[in-house]
């Protein structure tokens, strides 16, 4: 039987890089600090210090420290959330747009 990541269409690639995600939800327009853990060719997964809904629209920065890699800026929804502690959630985001 596959596991869960023989299933993936695209390879994830481990980052634990801080970035900075902008959320656009009804309450607002804010910008968080968060860790990227892993990026594919549809999605990323973070770790940030509160829960994001399902759906929400996030804006991912995260900054090159290579002056021959780019900066990464994409937009964003979030797909899955979960608590892994209680200061601490796991986002699933799909890349809607790379810009």
């Amino acid at each position: 039987m596959l596991g869960y990541d023989d299933k993936r269409n695209f390879f994830r690639m481990m980052v634990n890089s801080g970035c900075e995600l902008t959320i656009n939800d009804e309450q607002s327009s804010r910008t968080i600090s968060a860790v990227c853990h892993d990026i594919s060719a549809t999605g990323m997964s973070f770790e940030v210090d509160e829960p994001i809904e399902l759906g929400t629209k996030v804006n991912v920065s995260i900054e090159s420290t290579s002056s021959q890699i780019p900066s990464l800026v994409a937009d964003s929804k979030v797909v899955r959330c979960s608590e892994q502690t209680a200061d601490s959630f796991i986002v699933g985001v799909e890349i809607i747009e790379m810009k």
